[in-house]
């Protein structure tokens, strides 16, 4: 369970990529300035088993590209599992949606009623050295291919994320999201 809480203590807190927007908006406008909130949920999910040694978080994500915002939500689920950490994505809670479900808004759910993500194929983390790295490919459909791959050390989070629908990439960027923590 330590690397569990090492890999969480990581995730969790406010993240951007001010630094990175800087820098490249001047010749890419673009490129989104990025905002990561991650937040243990836990205390919010009612029913969970005697035992059950899992962390479930809430990751808010705002992209702003030329002054339009596009939120997104989502519900993980971390676990250990032979020396990785396994990522699991949840459906959002019945009642919510991308655009409402936030750790503020999340008034709580019952773990019987939440449901595994048919879509997503778990991605996995094992960690060397400071950094924990991984990911996973999920066929969203026999046409949409989403990929993930990320690195975390303590105070950044790196991000590749890519949308694929026949091959061509119609979400992503050629390098990745580098997400610094807002102190």
């Amino acid at each position: 369970m330590a690397d569990l809480i090492n890999f969480v203590t990581l995730l969790n807190g406010k993240f951007d990529n001010k630094d990175q927007f800087e820098k490249i908006s001047k010749t890419n406008p673009q490129y989104p300035y990025a905002k990561h909130i991650n937040t243990i949920c836990n205390s919010k999910i009612a029913n969970l088993p005697n035992g059950f040694e899992g962390i479930f978080m809430i990751e808010e994500s705002y992209y702003s590209v030329q002054g339009t915002t596009r939120s997104s939500s989502h519900l993980f689920l971390f676990m250990e599992e032979s020396n990785s950490i396994k990522l699991i994505s949840y459906e959002i809670p019945e009642g919510y949606d991308k655009k409402n479900f936030t750790y503020k808004m999340f008034k709580g759910a019952d773990y019987d009623q939440l449901k595994c993500s048919a879509k997503f194929t778990p991605a996995f983390f094992r960690k060397s050295g400071d950094t924990w790295e991984g990911g996973s490919v999920s066929m969203f459909s026999p046409v949409l291919k989403f990929s993930l791959h990320e690195k975390f050390t303590e105070n950044q989070l790196e991000v590749s994320e890519s949308m694929e629908a026949n091959g061509k990439r119609t979400f992503g960027y050629d390098e990745p999201i580098i997400y610094k923590r807002i102190k």
